[in-house]
Formats: structure tokens, sequence, C-alpha cells
């Protein structure tokens, strides 16, 4: 009986995953085309998942080996169990014997492993959904359970005849229920539907060019003002691309990304989770009341709804999401490097942004007066343009307008018209005076990089403003630009090259101060004092680190200040955004605490005396606390306290205005003669 039954419930549960497929693909469908190569997409997606995704699931060594079982064991046990009981191999003299034994060994794996899925929700941290995500466990034991016991008569472990029909008809019926979460409610909807979407995700990424060891890719992508028809944003759900909607589709709801989440612990109305699932709610159409995770803070389950052809942030009425849910992000990136899926959340979340500030000039706080005084005055601030200047007015700085040619272009950022990070940069001034760099400024030239425009959703100054400073850049050569901000550091190195024109190079080197530094160093250029001073710690600023993926030179620095670093429990990749990017200082939504005074609080807890930074933001926010006990420092600060005299014969005369070997032997990157 067994033997005509299975085969009909196989092959009916794939019939209806497949249905569910196509009715899944035609959600997605409904965003704009994305440019993907679909061939070369899914080659690549086996790598993708087992190398990449898994590198990100590894950190939790528990919950990866979890992983690698019941998904690994369930992919193995399917197959295996199409050919053996679908098609009828496990009769096979031949054949029988071999993928019977590995239809035991998959499901048995995908048993165990399922064991581990049911510990962990057994008390269930409250970032994990729950709701249907609690009877994923007992699935998959009934999925494994019956698939194993119902292929030990192929073996001849039990007689073909054993047992009662009663129980025959019982093991069926829970191969069902276990068939009906794998397959049916893999693509229908349901806990298992992230492995459907999940593996098409990987697949079709909307940034294939960040899979593979040691590659990354951070930077805003640009909207094309040039084009008409083009959509300033995104209004409804159907304005994201398609494969953005499958990406949405792919989240586990593991709430990785709301544990790390700044403006979430702030109590800001965001969790990176819940914005995600009602972009899912808006692609199908319907309400959030079915969702079973953490809630944006002070606002309850069931009050937003959408469509796809809906705003997404309605006027008036109910939304699907509100507005100053997209303004709490600080776009530190901590959701897109924490999430097992590789979903781009800050991507989303400044796609709407454009939408809001290009559409309807709806920028919270100071947003709109910050982005006048930009278009007014090409800086946050308002300040007068031609007093970029003068706060180095003793200081002699060389301008590259007149040297035509340098080794370093040292980019000041809008820090200048700050006083405090004034003293930084005539810091970093000293450093590299003692070092012998030859080194010159725009002076007047410069303008503001635009990230603050970009990040509040402004892409059209932001365009501006960012070919504007490529045509300044594009007349002078020099082998590398050196600045001690790394939003800066970060649009100039990775956002400026796609408005560059057919004919730009944008190959620049840029360097963070840190970087060249700890390169000035080894090289020999620069000396120091022994540290004298108490505990030290360091934050690491979201757009070095998580953007760039620079973790080690500032620390490297310290190393060479004779500075032993307490490591803040966040530190590194998972280091605590400290409030100030993504515009956060500027829409100032309120939450119930400050996310300044929750980094604080970790650096006390390490006990450190001072904090050393790398970032003018970092530097304002983390100075603005009130009730802090470590002081705020920026590492060239502590550099140029500690320089001492080099010793006689260690340079001079033109070798003075030489730069480290790692800088000076690389080629020119703007070869442009002014």
């Amino acid at each position: 009986m067994l033997d005509t039954l299975l085969p009909i419930l196989i092959f009916s549960a794939l019939a209806l995953a497949v249905i569910g497929a196509v009715r899944r693909i035609r959600l997605w469908r409904q965003g704009r085309p994305a440019r993907v190569d679909l061939l070369r997409g899914l080659a690549a997606m086996p790598r993708r998942y087992l190398v990449d995704l898994h590198h990100v699931v590894a950190r939790d060594k528990v919950m990866s080996n979890t992983h690698v079982a019941t998904a690994g064991g369930f992919v193995a046990a399917a197959v295996l169990m199409i050919l053996v009981h679908g098609l009828g191999l496990g009769s096979s003299e031949s054949m029988g014997p071999i993928l019977g034994g590995l239809l035991l060994l998959a499901s048995a794996a995908m048993f165990v492993g399922s064991l581990f899925v049911a510990k962990r929700r057994r008390n269930p941290p409250a970032r994990l959904s729950k709701g249907p995500w609690m009877r994923l466990p007992k699935s998959l034991m009934a999925f494994s359970a019956s698939v194993f016991l119902l292929t030990l008569p192929t073996l001849g472990i039990l007689p073909a005849g054993t047992g009662s029909v009663i129980l025959a008809l019982a093991l069926a019926a829970v191969l069902v229920w276990g068939l009906g979460e794998m397959f049916f409610g893999m693509t229908w909807g349901g806990p298992m539907k992230h492995a459907f979407a999940g593996a098409l995700h990987l697949a079709f990424h909307r940034r294939p060019e960040r899979f593979g060891e040691g590659n990354r890719s951070t930077g805003l992508k640009a909207l094309n003002l040039d084009d008409p028809k083009a959509p300033l944003g995104v209004e409804t759900p159907s304005d994201f691309t398609w494969n953005q909607l499958l990406g949405f589709d792919a989240c586990v709801q593991c709430g990785r990304c709301e544990a790390m989440c700044p403006a979430f612990a702030a109590g800001q109305p965001l969790n990176p989770k819940k914005l995600i699932q009602d972009m899912v709610v808006g692609m199908a159409g319907g309400s959030d009341a079915h969702y079973a995770g953490s809630p944006y803070p002070d606002k309850p389950i069931g009050e937003h709804r959408g469509h796809p052809h809906g705003p997404i942030v309605a006027r008036e009425g109910t939304a699907l999401v509100d507005a100053e849910t997209l303004w709490s992000c600080t776009t530190c990136r901590a959701c897109v490097e924490e999430c097992p899926m590789m979903i781009e959340h800050v991507d989303a979340i400044v796609d709407m942004r454009r939408f809001l500030t290009l559409e309807h000039g709806n920028t919270p706080g100071k947003g709109a007066e910050v982005l006048d005084n930009l278009i007014a005055t090409d800086n946050p601030g308002g300040f007068d343009p031609g007093s970029r200047m003068h706060w180095a007015a003793d200081l002699n700085l060389p301008l590259i307008r007149d040297m035509g040619q340098v080794d370093v272009l040292l980019w000041l950022g809008d820090g200048v018209f700050d006083m405090r990070n004034q003293r930084t940069l005539r810091a970093l001034v000293k450093v590299l005076r003692a070092a012998g760099v030859d080194f010159a400024v725009l002076g007047n030239e410069e303008r503001d990089s635009g990230d603050v425009a970009r990040r509040l959703g402004d892409e059209a100054t932001f365009q501006s403003l960012a070919k504007r400073n490529i045509a300044t850049l594009s007349q002078y050569r020099f082998q590398c630009i050196v600045t001690c901000d790394p939003h800066s550091f970060h649009v100039l190195k990775n956002e400026y090259r796609e408005l560059g024109g057919p004919d730009f190079n944008a190959n620049w080197v840029v360097r963070h101060h840190s970087t060249y530094i700890a390169e000035l160093f080894e090289a020999g250029r620069l000396h120091f004092t022994p540290w004298k001073g108490g505990r030290v710690t360091y934050h690491d600023p979201c757009y070095l680190g998580r953007y760039n993926g620079e973790y080690e030179a500032p620390r490297n620095v310290l190393k060479a200040l004779g500075i032993e670093v307490a490591e803040m429990q966040r530190s590194g990749f998972r280091s605590r955004c400290c409030g100030g990017g993504g515009g956060a200082p500027i829409t100032d939504i309120p939450g119930k605490q400050r996310i300044p005074d929750m980094r604080m609080n970790d650096v006390k807890e390490t006990g450190a005396e001072l904090v050393a930074v790398g970032c003018p933001q970092c530097t304002a926010m983390l100075e603005g606390v009130v009730d802090a006990t470590a002081e705020v420092r920026d590492i060239a600060e502590l550099v140029a306290d500690a320089l001492v005299e080099r010793p006689a014969g260690s340079g001079g005369g033109s070798d003075s205005a030489r730069t480290p070997q790692s800088a000076s032997t690389r080629p020119l990157m703007k070869e442009v003669t002014p």
C-alpha cells in the first residue's frame, strides 16, 4: 500500500510547491527590472551559500553546526526520498541499498539537528520570532523521523509487511505533516519560506560584488537623475527592484539585526527585522497582524498595512511604515553585517528616504535647513565658504593649486568649521610635518563630500557636490588622499567613481589618517615617547570598520604608542554606533535613551580613562555625553602629543618630503595636468 501511496504524496507535495513557487515569483516580479546575470548567479549560488553565508552563520558555532545538520540533512533527504520512494529506486537490487542507506543517514542527521532546533526554541531569546516558528522543530522531526522509518523496509532492516495498516497510515500522516511544512510551506509561506527565497536571493543578489573572500560592497547606488522616467526613490513596494523584493522574502526572522541595531536598543521606532517583514506584507498585500516578532518600540502590532502599489509612507491614514521609522536609522550597517541571509537593509531605507526627500521634501528635524545650506554654501552648517581656511591662518598650509603635484592631498572635510575638530586637524598637520610628508590641501576649492545629503535622501544635492569635487580633483596630481573623516573617506573611495563619466578613472588611493599614520610609523618616519597615561579603549567608527573593513590600523597606531587597548564587548565588526551617522543628529528622532550614552556606558564597563576615536562625528557624539567618565581624543591627537624628534641621520633635505615606501611606490592615480 505504501509503495503506491508514498509516490502520490511526494509528487503531490512537489506539484503544490511548484505552484507556490510560480505564485511567489509573480510577487517578486511586481518590482522594477534589475540587471542580473541569471546563469552566472545560479552557478555561483552554491559557493555563496556554503562559504559566504556560512561565514556569517558560523559566528554562532552551535547554530552553525545545527544548520549544517538540519539544512544539509533535509536537502539530501529530500533528493534521496524522491529517488527511493518517489521513483521506486529503493527496490533496485544494485542501487537500492546504497540510496536507502544514504537516505537513512541524511534523515538521521536532520533529526539530530532538529533536536538542537527544539532546544533553541524551548526558551528562545527575545530577538527570535515566535508564532509559526515555534512549530518548526516538530515539523523537522516529523519529516526526518517518518522518512527514516519508512525507509527501513527498503533495506530489509524491517520486513516490508511489518506492522499494521494503521501504523503504516500513521507514518504516512506524519510524513504529510512534514511534507506540508518542508515543501508546501517553502513556497506558499511559513517558516521554511526562507530556504526557497534565500537560495534565489543569493543567486540574484543586489550586490554580487559583495561575495568572495575579502570582498565588500557598501557604497550606495546612484539614481539616474537624467532619466525623467526613472523613479526618484521608492514610494510603493513595487518600486523596489524585483531582486530587492526577493531579498525581503529571504528573511529568516532570526533577529540578529534587531539585537545589533542601535536605534532599536535606544527605544527609537525602528526594528530592522520588523521593517523587512513590513516590506513582505506590502509586497503581498495585507497587514502586520500576524507578525510574531518584536514590534517597533512603542508601536503595537496590527496598525500597519499596505499593498504592492500603495504608498509605503502615507501622508494620512494607515501606513505600511511610519516616516519616523526610516529616519531613526543611523546607516551603521550593523544589521547588514549580522544578517545571515545577507539582506541589504540600509539600501532599502535610503531608497525610501530618497522619495520622501526628493518628491515630498519631507525631511524631519533640521534636515531641510541642512540641505538648503549645502545647496547655498557647500557645507551643512551654512558657513561662508570663503572662511574654510580661517582656522589654519597660522599654519601656512600649502595649496595644491600652487604646487600642481604632491604626494598627499589632505582632505579636510567640514570639520574645518568645528572648533573641536580643528584640534584634530592641527594635530594631523603636525604629524605629517614631523614625518616629512609632501602634502597640500584644496583650500576653498574643497566642498562638502555630500555624505550627509546622500544619507538624508537628497541624491540631487549629493551628485552636484560630488561632480564638482570630482572636477576639482581631476585637475591635480597626487599619490593618495588622506582624511581624518571616515564619512568623506567612504564616499571618496567608494561612491564617487560611479559619477565620474565614461572617461573618468576614480581609482585614486584614499587613506584614513589612522591607516596612513600606521604606514608612516612602519616606514620609520615617526618616533614616539612611551605612553604613560591610563587605561585606553578604542571605538570603531562604522564608516571605517563595517563600511571599509579597517579595524587593525588604528589599533596598530595605539600599539605603536605603547597602548594596550582594553576592548569593549561591542568592538570590531560588532562595534556599537555612536549615533552620528545617516543624518541621525539632524533628524533627531526621540527614543528612550541616547545612542552615544549607551556607547559611553560600554566605555565605562572597560574601566578606561580615555576612549580613542578616529572620526569627527564620533568625537562630537561621545563628547556630548553629560556624565561621561572617560576623555575622548582622536588618534591624531594622541600621536601628535607623543611625537619626538627623529634621530640624527634618519632623513633630511629631499628625503624629508618623501612618503612611506608603501605609499610612494604606488603609481599616481590621477594623471590629469592642470
